[in-house]
């Protein structure tokens, strides 16, 4: 028995009754959060192909957690903090693990969505701490978080991606206001946030200041990194809903080929997460994410688009008082499709993706523009 297997025996076995919070809380302990992580902060200093073998174990023993429970804070959020984060500020990581605190990631802004860089909430040094104003949008989850990271402007005249710092928000704070935006399914998940003079302390900065943007990095390509190498089973996820519509509507055989087609580019997409998964060299993301994350929002919406179209009439209706009212979101081949028209531009627009593949993965000129020096308050808004 290798020592990984050794270690999720004698989690299980300690572990065995215990509520789920008692035993997530075990799991980061033991270091079988987050393999690669150090020591003492989830993980144990491991390669992170490790994990896959710590996933199989739980998994084979109907105890592997989804990390959605907390996405935002277990995808985003935990490896800035371990990137970047004080010693105080990373003994927030165990919370996140457990989802006792959930997190939301405050970086869109109305006018500075796929330009992140380009954002104008402002922080401003008060005695010895900071003062924040501004507004945030597409906040996910941020109307049950307990927590926020935000990426805020501290320094105007500096060039937009020089000027930037993150700091960790208490959403309960004075002076934050949520307001949910309901999209196009008729659910919330969405929200504004409005920051009206929150003050907060210098032991709330994430990074030093001004150097917002490599947490901000972190943040993205992590994010990118999740999306789109998730790794389920074979035929699991759209693609199994695309396949069980079909079967329930008839099976027509007409559309049987591009159903197959379908399944294939599903199968290959799940195979190239896989291998980026295992042979990632230092835990970190980088640009492979984006590839990976692109080619996920793509298929997903042909696939949702192909069972909808499966259900004639019926693929005009579905039940959004389940949505609205904040009930589980019905299996619903119709709410699939509207919900998967925002994979394109969650997590990043396809645009952007392909800008990311084209100067880092293929060295591809810049995209033309005003100088990268070219301090923030003379790019023209």
């Amino acid at each position: 028995m290798t020592e990984i297997r050794q270690l999720v025996a004698a989690f299980l076995r300690d572990t065995e009754g215990a509520d789920r919070p008692a035993a997530l809380g075990a799991q980061f302990d033991a270091g079988l959060a987050w393999v690669h992580h150090p020591a003492g902060l989830g993980g144990l200093g491991l390669a992170p192909d490790r994990q896959a073998e710590v996933d199989a174990e739980l998994a084979a023993a109907g105890r592997l957690e989804s990390w959605e429970r907390n996405p935002m804070g277990i995808g985003m959020v935990a490896p800035a903090l371990t990137a970047h984060g004080t010693p105080a500020q990373q003994a927030l990581l165990r919370p996140i693990f457990t989802a006792e605190h959930i997190w939301c990631q405050l970086f869109s802004e109305p006018g500075a969505g796929s330009d992140i860089a380009g954002l104008a909430t402002r922080a401003v040094r008060a005695g010895d701490g900071w003062v924040l104003d501004g507004q945030k949008t597409w906040t996910s989850l941020a109307h049950t978080a307990r927590y926020g990271l935000a990426l805020t402007r501290t320094d105007p005249q500096a060039p937009k991606h020089a000027g930037l710092t993150a700091f960790l928000i208490d959403m309960r704070a004075a002076g934050v206001e949520v307001r949910p935006l309901r999209d196009l399914t008729g659910g919330a998940h969405f929200n504004e946030v409005f920051l009206d003079g929150v003050r907060l302390g210098d032991d709330a900065r994430l990074g030093g200041v001004g150097e917002g943007w490599a947490v901000a990095t972190t943040v993205l390509m992590s994010e990118r990194a999740v999306i789109g190498a998730s790794v389920g089973e074979r035929g699991s996820g759209a693609i199994a809903l695309a396949v069980d519509t079909w079967r329930r509507t008839g099976s027509d055989p007409d559309r049987r080929a591009e159903l197959t087609r379908l399944w294939v580019d599903a199968e290959v997409l799940r195979l190239a997460a896989l291998r980026d998964r295992e042979t990632r060299a230092e835990g970190g993301p980088g640009p492979g994410g984006s590839g990976l994350k692109l080619r996920r929002a793509l298929l997903d919406q042909r696939i949702a688009r192909f069972a909808a179209d499966l259900l004639g009439p019926a693929g005009l209706v579905y039940d959004a008082d389940a949505v609205r009212t904040g009930g589980p979101a019905p299996d619903d081949p119709v709410w699939t499709w509207l919900q998967s028209q925002a994979y394109t531009i969650a997590g990043g627009t396809s645009d952007v993706m392909r800008t990311i593949i084209g100067e880092r993965v293929l060295r591809l000129p810049r995209e033309p523009g005003l100088p990268r020096d070219t301090p923030w308050a003379q790019i023209p808004r």
